[in-house]
């Protein structure tokens, strides 16, 4: 039986982002995965829905045009080339990992890990079984789509995000069950394609976990652009006709139906416990429980990704991944990590720390500034001024707590903010630091201007 230092099961960004780092610093690596190299992130999520978002914002760009005097007719869609355009970008990402899974003398498995306490791994594959024993083991296991048990959703035409981007002709409706950032971003996705599109969320908002003004401005912004909302809005049933589909939901008492060529679900995702069911590890409800270095209740077992729950986000696995191996390495992870999050719509919301209300709940005395980008002169310029900068920080010590940006290309810009905060920064030092003019991260600065009185194109 081949023996090695680590273990990793699983190959999305926790898997193998852990791997390449154990391998780098002298550990001898195994890595395990059942699917596709790169997980869900890779190949059904983060980098098939941002290809696809691309064309939509080419598509958003042509189609306002006119307003830079420049005028576009008769434009066209070819969606099977635009697949396979999506797909070239992900076979050239998955070509880049196996190439550094090689570059770094890491043995790859494929197939799927069945883990034991004592760090057996049984690795079963369609040809055969085989066993590899670690001192360490990575469990990165991911998710999977969750389903609701809704009457009638094994009848209808209903997509995943597993499923989605492979579609094969653009649908003239479209209803979404799920306002959360999935869903919003596959919205704005087949809005600029044409489609009509009705977004039933269950909860009273949408983006329930980011900040409350950037998703009900981000709402305002997509109705304007033709999306549908139907807010606080419980699916009941799903009904297939010789014509449609129908999506049947309550709101306020009365039962309304939406009739659509197609029905995406986006209500979140469950952790996949695939390989693991036989281990004696704690959980916390459906998540496997771990430290602050990512240990689980059996010290030579670790746990990363979205198995453990928290952001669920690619980085935020990664980043998990990086700290398991650390921990493995002897070294204590002394600090928290600040995570960002970021949603790919038109426009996009980035955020790092506590939203205004988290802040409170926390108790701190907060202070919050705003400034609008409407007449920021780079946004401006570019067609580009619809969005906000808000600080949330510490009122006694002016600590940043945390930072919400709306608007272009505000994905890029919120590291910025992260930095300052993983520093402990305050608004005085972000006050303090020249921006670029003119740029839409100046935003920043300007905001943090005001937040202390001294703005000088905002109060």
């Amino acid at each position: 039986m081949e023996q090695f230092d680590v273990a990793i099961v699983g190959g999305g960004p926790g898997g193998y982002v852990a791997a390449i780092r154990a391998a780098k610093s002298g550990l001898t690596v195994a890595l395990i995965e059942g699917n596709e190299l790169g997980g869900t992130c890779l190949n059904r999520g983060c980098i098939p829905s941002k290809t696809l978002l691309k064309h939509a914002e080419v598509l958003k760009q042509i189609k306002d045009s006119s307003a830079l005097a420049i005028h576009v007719e008769n434009v066209s869609v070819d969606l099977a080339t635009m697949i396979e355009r999506k797909n070239n970008v992900i076979n050239q990402l998955k070509n880049g990992i196996k190439g550094l899974l090689r570059q770094n003398k890491i043995k790859y498995y494929q197939g799927y890990g069945y883990v034991a306490d004592d760090g057996k791994v049984t690795i079963k594959s369609e040809k055969s079984n085989e066993n590899i024993q670690a001192k360490h083991v990575i469990l990165a296991t991911g998710s999977q789509v969750f389903i609701p048990p809704i009457q009638g959703a094994q009848e209808v035409t209903m997509y995943t995000s597993d499923t989605i981007f492979d579609i094969e002709e653009i649908p003239e409706r479209l209803v979404i069950v799920g306002g959360g950032v999935i869903g919003l971003e596959i919205a704005c996705i087949f809005n600029s394609l044409g489609t009509k599109v009705d977004i039933v969320e269950m909860a009273e908002r949408i983006l329930p976990m980011e900040d409350r003004e950037a998703g009900e401005f981000l709402k305002k912004e997509l109705e304007n652009d033709g999306i549908t909302f139907h807010i606080d809005a419980q699916v009941t049933e799903f009904k297939k006709t010789e014509t449609d589909n129908k999506v049947i939901f309550h709101k306020d008492g009365k039962e309304i139906t939406l009739e659509t060529d197609i029905i995406l679900m986006s209500v979140g995702r469950r952790p996949n416990v695939t390989g693991i069911e036989d281990l004696t590890i704690q959980f916390d409800g459906p998540f496997v429980k771990v430290d602050k270095n990512m240990q689980t209740s059996q010290p030579n077992i670790y746990a990363v990704g979205d198995l453990i729950g928290g952001f669920q986000l690619a980085h935020a696995a990664s980043n998990e991944g990086i700290r398991a191996v650390d921990h493995i390495l002897g070294n204590e992870n002394k600090k928290n990590a600040i995570i960002p999050h970021c949603v790919y719509t038109f426009p996009e919301i980035a955020s790092v720390g506590f939203t205004e209300e988290q802040a409170k709940e926390a108790g701190h005395q907060v202070k919050v500034k705003k400034i609008d980008l409407a007449g920021n002169g780079k946004a401006i310029s570019a067609l580009e001024n619809k969005g906000f900068m808000k600080i949330i920080a510490d009122k006694k010590y002016n600590e940043v707590l945390g930072v919400v940006m709306v608007g272009a290309h505000v994905t890029e810009m919120i590291s910025q903010a992260t930095a300052f905060m993983h520093l402990e920064g305050t608004v005085e030092e972000i006050e303090s630091m020249v921006f670029p003019h003119p740029t839409l991260a100046e935003g920043l600065f300007e905001a943090a201007s005001a937040y202390l009185g001294k703005g000088i194109h905002y109060n």
